[in-house]
């Protein structure tokens, strides 16, 4: 059996995480601390920050399963998962990952408004470059 088809459902999922996550971005409005948003008001900027971490961790998905495909070992650390996607052309740095997982990790404990507004614009101003990177990667056409 070809495990090409589980690559291609990989990316495909990818892309429709990535199209959730910068449909998000392309509404967004800067998070205001000193303003109290109404649960209803808040309703973007949530939809914004668990739509980066289901789009975060498809990326993951898909990493591991291009590599699982098309590479003889798996990596053994996170690390070297992002060395082999930047290499790859995949991503832009490791650096830029990490941050992006640091990121993930304080969404988990948002909790002042001031902490949010530099969540958000996070997400919008590294992330979403960084995703949009990933999405146009050469290496992700599954023809190689």
């Amino acid at each position: 059996m070809s495990v090409e088809p589980l690559l291609a459902d990989s990316a495909a999922k990818l892309d429709t995480a990535l199209a959730l996550v910068f449909a998000s971005a392309d509404d967004y409005q800067p998070f205001d601390p000193e303003h109290a948003y109404s649960p209803k008001e808040r309703e973007p900027f949530d939809a914004l920050s668990d739509r980066f971490l289901r789009a975060f961790e498809s990326c993951l998905r898909f990493f591991r399963t291009w590599e699982r495909v098309r590479e003889a070992a798996p990596s053994e650390t996170f690390r070297d998962l992002l060395l082999r996607m930047e290499k790859l052309g995949f991503i832009s740095s490791i650096q830029v990952w990490l941050s992006l997982r640091d990121l993930r990790n304080r969404i988990a404990h948002e909790y002042l408004p001031g902490e949010l507004a530099r969540i958000y614009a996070d997400i919008i101003e590294t992330g979403v470059p960084e995703f949009r990177r990933t999405q146009s990667a050469p290496g992700k056409r599954l023809k190689a």
